[in-house]
């Protein structure tokens, strides 16, 4: 009965960290120049969990 009550509260922040990385991994294939190498943002996007692809996009992404 516990299991099935932490998964209901862990379910929101998986869908946020799921749905974030696949924000992030699409805008850095389609974004032309990033600060730094594009294959270092991927691998900080998919093995950081929630706090990668928001680094991505505060100091990742080159405002133009």
């Amino acid at each position: 009965m516990e299991e099935s009550k932490l998964l209901l509260l862990l379910l929101p922040v998986l869908i946020i960290q799921l749905g974030l990385m696949i924000f992030a991994l699409i805008d850095l294939i389609k974004i032309p120049v990033t600060n730094g190498p594009k294959w270092m943002w991927g691998v900080i996007i998919v093995v950081v969990n929630i706090i990668g692809p928001i680094l991505y996009f505060v100091i990742g992404r080159r405002n133009y």
